[in-house]
């Protein structure tokens, strides 16, 4: 991937474990507010080791049995057919098309996705503790949104690309839910709507209590009031919670930070925590295995938590 002279390489997005930190494709989406004035930019921002390139646009006519307004149809690049998705449609900006547009390509959850921007500006590196959470400061408001970043004066909107998929993609397979009987409480840690939706469907269906939370702070904050009264009233911790289940790319304490905490605790450090993320790598794996991450799964595998939950619960208790 190449922006403005500089590779995701060189950028050293692969940055060094529990170091809370991401790196972000800053871009942006301009909007005609008014004829003969110049267009207002939104500025956006997204992972950058979701990015596989940045193309020209295609100038695609979008077909007329789109499956959503943003489809736009699909181009080839190497060996892939991917579809193209108009982002200002999704959020409700009125973009004047132009010949300097590009398409932003990402790789994540097993596919390949292009959208549409009207340019890319620059990589920043970020501390999650920077993500400031989206309520009432939003330019362009959306469940999509999961938080903003101040840099000069102007707010980059993090954008969960996830949930913009997720109207084609994310459902639970019913078929594939492992069912328990145990009483078994999961934690979950999660900054997507979509994604704590689908988790707390999928553990439900297999009779898991659950304790949801939006960010690994809030996991944090949340597990250790646990462990004071485990503590208080001379329980085992498991008699509370029995496995922790997060996301890696989170607002304020990222899933790996908050792995670290957990199993770096003498009596938290027994339970199993599973990670999760559309963009488990081989490097990224390993960041996980560094924290001790019991087991990591890609979202579209997300269906598959509650089974492995509980394996990963009974083996322990084993």
């Amino acid at each position: 991937m190449t922006v403005k002279g500089k590779s995701a390489i060189d950028t050293g997005i692969l940055l060094e474990t529990g170091t809370n930190e991401l790196e972000i494709l800053e871009f942006y989406i301009d909007e005609q507010r008014k004829e003969g004035e110049p267009p207002t930019p939104y500025y956006f921002g997204i992972n950058v080791a979701k990015v596989m390139q940045v193309i020209e646009t295609p100038n695609l006519d979008p077909p007329e049995s789109a499956p959503h307004p943003s489809f736009m149809g699909t181009i080839p690049l190497r060996q892939h057919i991917l579809p193209v998705l108009d982002l200002s449609v999704w959020l409700d900006i009125d973009m004047p098309k132009t010949g300097q547009d590009i398409v932003i390509v990402t790789e994540f959850s097993q596919s390949v996705t292009g959208f549409l921007v009207s340019g890319v500006t620059e990589i920043h590196r970020v501390g999650w503790k920077e993500v400031i959470p989206p309520a009432g400061i939003i330019a362009k408001s959306t469940d999509a949104i999961v938080g903003m970043v101040d840099k000069g004066g102007r707010f980059i909107q993090l954008l969960d690309l996830e949930t913009i998929l997720s109207e084609f993609e994310m459902q639970v397979d019913p078929n594939a839910i492992a069912v328990t009987d145990k009483g078994y409480t999961a934690l979950v840690a999660d900054d997507s709507a979509t994604i704590r939706t689908m988790l707390q469907q999928s553990l439900e269906m297999s009779k898991f209590n659950h304790i949801i939370t939006n960010n690994g702070e809030e996991a944090l904050r949340k597990i250790m009031s646990i462990k004071e009264q485990a503590v208080q009233e001379g329980k085992d911790i498991t008699e509370f919670v029995n496995i922790v289940i997060s996301d890696i790319e989170m607002p304020l304490m990222d899933g790996f930070s908050l792995t670290k905490n957990i199993k770096e605790d003498p009596i938290l450090g027994k339970l199993p925590v599973i990670l999760y993320s559309s963009i488990i790598t081989d490097e990224l794996r390993h960041k996980g295995e560094a924290v001790k991450a019991d087991f990591q799964i890609s979202k579209p595998d997300l269906q598959d938590i509650a089974r492995k939950a509980l394996e990963l619960i009974e083996g322990k208790n084993e």
